[in-house]
């Protein structure tokens, strides 16, 4: 993963200022402003514009978001502008958008469909919440920033969800990437942390299946890019899930323990303890969201 050392909160004092920090720091409201950022490498608050020569030398940039939620949304673009802006060559990687379907996207960054076309895409998609991800659509549009679908046809997950990922077919491998589906119970155990389940035992399995498919997928599509444009840097927009390390970030470094990959999550479960976070959980929190 990051090669930075971890850190953890060892002072009850770190750990007060930061839960002063997460509930009452007013939250950026406009792309404009500075994001306040926790680095949980050094145990420290600072801001997009401080960490950005650490950010602009990964090569992959985990970006979480709780689903159409504008204040997550508005940080994601600003990480994009800030990434973009600096010089650095970038992508944004989307699990708003199946991998097959990438002629579509390539087409609206070349500008060759109009946005009528593009809401039906993205709607049969991921849903009705274009609203919330436009103005990322329209800027990576506008200034020329690929767009690179990564999500696998939905039935495929579903099934996993229901029936394992035993149940698929050698038809339905071949719409997956090359992938290994194999638990192991570090995988196991941070989902149960994150997702907060004391599911029975089966479908709790069926469960994590499903979320490492779609870590493992998006981390070969995410890696097939890079190798394609190694000039670039990608900024992957997915639910705060797949964010954390043990998730995609750690099938990244399963593949390609080269790459330079920074985690920045918007949110903590309530249920989780913030004195348990550490940098072996993400490399950046993003407050006041």
């Amino acid at each position: 993963m990051n090669a930075l050392a971890p850190n953890c909160f060892r002072f009850t004092g770190t750990t007060l200022i930061l839960t002063i920090l997460l509930t009452f720091f007013p939250a950026a409201s406009h792309p404009s402003e500075d994001l306040q950022l926790w680095d949980l490498n050094h145990s420290r608050s600072t801001t997009l514009t401080e960490a950005l020569p650490a950010l602009s030398s990964a090569e992959l940039l985990i970006v979480g978001e709780s689903h159409g939620n504008p204040r997550h949304h508005t940080a994601q673009l600003a990480i994009v502008k800030a990434v973009h802006t600096s010089g650095m060559p970038v992508a944004v990687g989307l699990e708003m958008f199946q991998h097959h379907e990438q002629h579509i996207l390539d087409n609206w960054v070349a500008g060759t469909i109009p946005e009528p076309e593009m809401v039906q895409a993205f709607t049969r998609n991921w849903g009705v919440q274009w609203p919330a991800y436009r103005n990322i659509f329209i800027y990576c549009r506008d200034h020329g920033v690929p767009m690179v679908g990564l999500n696998v046809p939905r039935e495929i997950t579903r099934k996993v969800a229901r029936q394992g990922f035993a149940s698929l077919s050698r038809e339905e491998l071949g719409l997956l990437p090359p992938i290994v589906c194999r638990i192991d119970p570090e995988y196991e155990a941070f989902l149960r942390r994150f997702v907060g389940s004391d599911g029975h035992a089966g479908s709790f399995e069926r469960f994590c299946e499903a979320q490492l498919v779609w870590d493992a997928a998006f981390a070969v599509h995410a890696l097939n890019f890079l190798k394609s444009r190694p000039d670039h840097a990608m900024v992957v927009l997915t639910g705060s899930v797949h964010a954390w390390k043990p998730a995609m970030p750690f099938q990244v470094h399963r593949l390609a323990p080269q790459i330079r990959q920074v985690s920045i999550v918007p949110d903590i479960p309530a249920h989780m303890d913030l004195q348990d976070i550490t940098a072996k959980d993400a490399d950046y929190l993003i407050l006041g969201l």
